[in-house]
């Protein structure tokens, strides 16, 4: 395995001397950097020599998909709060399912910092980067959706791919195995999942339903047409009814009178 070594390396007294290594931060990189100092057949992964905060990673394509047998190389940018705060992944190497130099759309990345959880790392993220490279891209940010011919030579393209800091990416892995994942890791993996932006997957409209509303319209209407007229009617007959009681009892006063009289 081949690293340059004037771009990428582990922690050493030097790094513990140019970073406040009580920080969170800082203590919790340099622990991730001893972990991921051995490079594997699927990924790996150096802090710049200067910037503990900047990665470089190199990721192997998931078998039996568009991308077997490629190689991409790529960025991580970590804030200054990390772990609190998600990290942002750019891929560098062209590979027909994400943009490259552009911040990707991962809802363990930065675009989305409401499902990030502190206790994911930059392995976690590489795990998930492998996963989803042959998922739907659905309009999410940074994502491409090439043909799988042309992803396939991409791929191919990919073992020469050189990275102007790191050199040659197919000289940074080796034939050593990842180490298995873990329940929490494979947990986490199932729950990970691409996230679009509102404005990048609008969803369509639903056609608005113009008969129905009319016609509960002139049903109400006619609901109330019939009711009113139901009332005047009742109305009238009462009136009708109270002017016969009336005058039934003016003639039967009338008829009272007369009879006196005679």
């Amino acid at each position: 395995m081949h690293l340059n070594i004037k771009v990428l390396i582990t922690p050493t007294s030097k790094m513990g001397e140019k970073y406040n290594i009580k920080c969170p931060g800082v203590k919790r990189l340099m622990k991730e950097a001893l972990e991921l100092a051995e490079a594997t057949e699927e990924y790996c992964a150096r802090p710049l020599e200067d910037n503990l905060f900047e990665w470089h990673f190199t990721v192997q394509g998931p078998r039996g998909t568009d991308f077997e047998g490629g190689i991409y190389h790529g960025r991580i940018l970590l804030p200054k709060e990390y772990p609190m705060h998600p990290p942002h992944i750019i891929l560098l190497t062209p590979n027909g399912r994400f943009e490259i130099n552009k911040k990707i759309c991962l809802s363990i990345s930065g675009h989305h910092p409401e499902t990030w959880q502190p206790s994911w790392s930059i392995r976690t993220a590489l795990l998930a980067l492998i996963a989803f490279m042959p998922t739907p891209a659905e309009g999410t940010i940074g994502s491409l959706e090439y043909t799988p011919a042309e992803r396939k030579l991409l791929a191919k393209k990919s073992t020469s791919w050189s990275c102007p800091q790191c050199g040659e990416i197919a000289q940074l892995l080796s034939s050593t195995a990842a180490k298995p994942l873990t329940e929490e890791e494979q947990s986490v993996l199932n729950q990970i999942a691409f996230k679009g932006e509102d404005e990048q997957t609008p969803k369509a409209p639903e056609p608005e339903p113009v008969q129905e509303p009319e016609a509960q319209v002139l049903e109400s209407s006619e609901s109330s047409t019939s009711f009113l007229d139901q009332l005047t009617e009742i109305l009238v007959a009462l009136l009708v009814g109270a002017i016969g009681i009336f005058i039934y009892r003016r003639w039967k006063v009338y008829d009272a009178v007369a009879d006196t009289e005679l």
